[in-house]
């Protein structure tokens, strides 16, 4: 079984996903520069074992990032920390509608299953 003391020790990675929307009217270019620069800086965290963008394609919210994370310690620090409060502060001048969502292991099927070659 999985426990959150688990989680807090590093036994088992997290993913944070979060997912937002552009606001209407907004700089789609200026928007750009500031989502490559930030997802460079939230992949160099400590902790950061994976980061991925996405576009949903059928609507709301627009986009979301995923990050795999080794503990739920790391990201911890991480979202406590200056380098996300400076990130949000910047995010809010491009986007509405801000969520996160943190996900641990199943307590079922902890490992991931892949197809066999």
């Amino acid at each position: 079984m999985v426990t959150g003391t688990d989680l807090l020790q590093g036994k088992h990675m997290i993913e944070a996903n979060m997912s937002w929307d552009l606001l209407l009217g907004v700089d789609v270019k200026a928007y750009g520069t500031w989502a490559r620069k930030a997802a460079e800086t939230m992949a160099k965290q400590p902790g950061m074992i994976e980061f991925r963008a996405s576009r949903n394609i059928l609507g709301n919210p627009q986009i979301r990032i995923s990050g795999m994370w080794k503990s739920l310690a790391d990201w911890a620090k991480f979202i406590e920390g200056e380098i996300w409060r400076a990130l949000e502060v910047e995010l809010r001048n491009y986007a509405t509608n801000l969520q996160i969502e943190l996900w641990g292991p199943s307590p079922i099927i902890v490992e991931p299953l892949r197809p066999a070659k």
